[in-house]
């Protein structure tokens, strides 16, 4: 047994890793072509937004907004126009995290972060744009031919991103240095700063789709575990991971005096829990047949990762 479950989890890296590879080749095209660079003073703007978005990265988003479209036989050309969206909001994020105003951070993807790269007000600035860019996606008759489709995926992202999503979370992490959370507030925390974009990676292909709210109960629960999961096992990196190949400073977390899902819960039991946590969103996906495979994969993969 241990043996077949050890080549499904192989079978499982290698498919997330065949699709990643052609998902994040035509994010990286994509973003390319969108990010032409002016003959004008926008030109360093320009230039700054193409070090942060292109290159490097896992694209898991833009993946998990792929792997959903396979259920609903959706154009890989629609998902890839969302997951580019998506991208640009995620890629915003840390390039305004990594300001010396929140995070101070010197590198990500294994190389400067933009404002090393270039400079405060220039990051600021592409960060901006970044999550501009997203919403002028979204709006385009090229991602949806339905403007109802289209205003509902860019209401959608924006709650995923602001307040009651991802800034929101990101706000309370920065409480995290001057508080001390429990288990509860941590995972509320999480569900917000890293899970509420990953949850609209999943409903967003729901949405192109037509699929009723009440009908994406499963999805939801798939995306809530695997987003948790997500978390738990980059909590586990910071501790024992490389940041030569995360290509980003680890151990950050702790010297700030934040608790984590691994200080809180123990490098064993926080493994043990991403694991179930993965098992279980599996199990959201029992209703769906080989057209899910990638969406397991995916669960696989996030708790295997090194980076």
């Amino acid at each position: 047994m241990s043996g077949m479950i050890g080549g499904e989890t192989a079978s499982a890296g290698a498919l997330v890793k065949a699709r990643s590879a052609e998902v994040a080749a035509a994010i990286d095209r994509a973003f390319d072509h969108l990010l032409s660079v002016p003959d004008d003073p926008r030109a360093r703007l320009y230039e700054a937004m193409r070090h942060a978005a292109i290159g490097g990265g896992k694209r898991l988003r833009p993946l998990l907004v792929q792997a959903t479209s396979d259920l609903f036989h959706l154009s890989r050309e629609s998902a890839l126009r969302v997951g580019l969206a998506i991208e640009c909001i995620h890629v915003y994020s840390l390039v305004h995290d990594d300001l010396p105003a929140m995070d101070n951070d010197d590198m990500r993807r294994g190389k400067a972060t933009v404002h090393k790269a270039f400079d405060e007000a220039t990051a600021i600035l592409a960060g901006d744009c970044l999550h501009d860019l997203a919403f002028q996606i979204l709006s385009d008759e090229e991602t949806h031919p339905d403007p109802f489709v289209r205003i509902e995926l860019v209401r959608a992202l924006a709650l995923a991103s602001g307040p009651a999503g991802m800034a929101g979370g990101q706000m309370m992490d920065l409480e995290a240095e001057h508080a001390r959370f429990d288990l509860a507030t941590v995972t509320r925390l999480q569900n917000l700063k890293t899970g509420a974009l990953i949850a609209f990676c999943v409903d967003a292909a729901a949405i192109m789709a037509r699929i009723p709210v009440d009908a994406r109960t499963g999805l939801h629960g798939y995306a809530r575990d695997i987003g948790l999961a997500f978390q738990i096992a980059d909590d586990l990196l910071d501790v024992e991971g490389d940041a030569t190949v995360a290509g980003k400073a680890l151990g950050k977390d702790a010297a700030a005096g934040k608790e984590t899902f691994v200080s809180l819960l123990g490098v064993d039991r926080a493994r043990a829990q991403a694991h179930m946590l993965v098992d279980q969103a599996k199990a959201h996906l029992h209703g769906y047949g080989a057209e899910a495979d990638l969406l397991r994969a995916i669960a696989d993969y996030i708790v295997e990762r090194d980076r």
